[in-house]
């Protein structure tokens, strides 16, 4: 079979190498392995930026019907990812820094940073700022559920948690306690980097 793309049914475009038997084995030589893992984590970052996911399980390898099912597995040629290569790719994307263990202290759920904290800090302050709400205390619930989509929508409050820390590094947010537990406040940015 010669490899090729492949458009899933969610309009996401599989590399060919997506077609590669050998693509879904963990492999031996290091060098190969280390190819292979790094075009794993660069089609897991891309698939979960395509359909907005944020998380990531080694359970979405054993069992079909998940949202990974598309990349995971490639029912074309008979083969999927194995729950140990899950695991290790899931490993490299936390040593990378592109993903960080979500709840902490387990190996086997993470969440997937698409978006580094960094710049969801930019997109939330940006946001806010669109919208009118600077100098405003908001909820999460606002801000993560606002009444209209937003970049924001869906967003995981453990990563809005630190898109908050980096903002109010820099003086552009507070968290603010209020009845319903926590909100914030955002300010202005200040012009200086």
């Amino acid at each position: 079979m010669a490899l090729s793309t492949h458009t899933t049914t969610t309009d996401f475009l599989l590399p060919s190498i997506h077609s590669a038997p050998p693509f879904f084995t963990q492999q031996l030589h290091p060098a190969s392995l280390s190819i292979a893992t790094e075009q794993w984590i660069q089609l897991i970052l891309k698939y979960a930026r395509h359909r907005r996911l944020f998380t990531i399980k080694v359970e979405d390898s054993e069992a079909p019907g998940n949202n990974w099912d598309e990349v995971l597995r490639n029912e074309r040629i008979n083969r999927k990812v194995l729950p140990s290569y899950l695991t290790y790719i899931l490993a490299q994307m936390v040593s990378k820094k592109l993903a960080v263990y979500e709840p902490p202290k387990q190996d086997r759920s993470v969440l997937i940073y698409w978006r580094l904290p960094e710049e969801w800090a930019e997109v939330l302050h940006d946001w806010v700022s669109s919208t009118g709400n600077l100098n405003t205390i908001m909820t999460f619930y606002e801000i993560t559920d606002p009444p209209i989509a937003s970049p924001l929508s869906g967003l995981p409050i453990p990563l809005l948690r630190q898109a908050i820390a980096i903002l109010s590094r820099s003086n552009r947010a507070q968290i603010i306690a209020i009845a319903e537990g926590e909100g914030v406040r955002f300010f202005p940015s200040t012009g200086k980097a």
